[in-house]
């Protein structure tokens, strides 16, 4: 057997086993929409009990919320090609750990939101928490086709946590970083359930292009996509972000309809994952602007 296969049949390291369970390239663009949250809410520096235990808080209860889907979700994880690989479904973990682990990562977070940031933080960390694991995952998934629409609000909430760790309050400018959040996540994640609707389909979950079809769901990320590169530009309107942000936006917001309007065009789903992919690029560098805007308004002023 050649080196290259005998490399990829042996099994994962245990912590890697693990770390897989948390998702960590999503929980990565969760805490860094939660830090910009964070840095927006202030002119001055985090308070560092912020910055720290609320980064590390607020990631440790996305880690448990990722561990939570997967343990809740392994028998659906195992009748779809994209995630049968996954602990679980190999075998690899036992469910008992799975949970455990995910339980003991949410408790860990808890306790370091409360001891050392604020409760608001910790209630609201708490409440995005179950409405992914619980809310999303156990009901909205499995019941409607809207389900990535109402779950959003779960995964929008990260810019309110942070500017909640900072400040101990929700700023109406928090809210409008979680709305944009929000209205990203259906055309974000209807991408990928296009080019992965038979998965979607063998394990019973109503995603929308199963129920509606792909020319419904490419008509849903293109509508949604138009809202999305208008409520981007509301910041700048309402003096949240200056110039360096709203070309940030504009720019980004052309390339996510261009890819939107390929999709909507493309007789098959060939464009749908690099409308995927072009999201998650998307969704970075906006919250890359907002916080390079800031710090540059910040100088500005300071020197002129």
């Amino acid at each position: 057997m050649p080196q290259a296969a005998i490399a990829t049949a042996l099994p994962l390291p245990l912590w890697k086993r693990y770390l897989e369970l948390c998702k960590p390239k999503v929980v990565a663009l969760i805490v860094f929409t939660a830090l910009v949250g964070m840095f927006l809410s202030t002119p001055g520096m985090v308070p560092w009990s912020a910055l720290v235990f609320g980064t590390l808080g607020i990631g440790l209860a996305a880690a448990s919320g990722a561990a939570l889907n997967h343990w809740l979700d392994q028998r659906i994880d195992g009748l779809m090609d994209r995630t049968r690989h996954r602990p679980l479904p190999q075998g690899e973990l036992t469910s008992g750990s799975a949970l455990a682990f995910a339980l003991g990562l949410g408790v860990l977070a808890m306790a370091l939101l409360l001891a050392f940031v604020n409760t608001l933080t910790a209630v609201l960390t708490f409440i995005a928490l179950i409405g992914y694991a619980v809310i999303y995952t156990v009901f909205l998934k499995r019941m409607t086709a809207q389900n990535i629409v109402l779950g959003g609000a779960a995964g929008a909430a990260p810019p309110v946590l942070g500017w909640a760790a900072a400040t101990g309050q929700v700023h109406p400018e928090a809210i409008l970083l979680f709305l944009i959040i929000f209205v990203w996540t259906p055309p974000h994640f209807w991408a990928l359930a296009i080019r992965r609707r038979k998965d979607y389909a063998r394990a019973g979950i109503p995603m929308l292009p199963v129920t509606r079809g792909v020319a419904v769901t490419k008509r849903y990320i293109l509508l949604y996509t138009l809202v999305l590169v208008a409520v981007s530009v509301v910041p700048f309107l309402i003096h949240m972000s200056g110039l360096l942000y709203l070309a940030g936006a504009l720019a980004l917001g052309t390339g996510f309809l261009h890819n939107a309007i390929a999709l909507y065009r493309a007789r098959d789903d060939g464009p749908a994952m690099k409308t995927f992919g072009y999201s998650i690029f998307y969704l970075s560098a906006l919250f890359a602007f907002f916080l390079g805007d800031h710090y540059l308004r910040l100088f500005l002023r300071h020197w002129l």
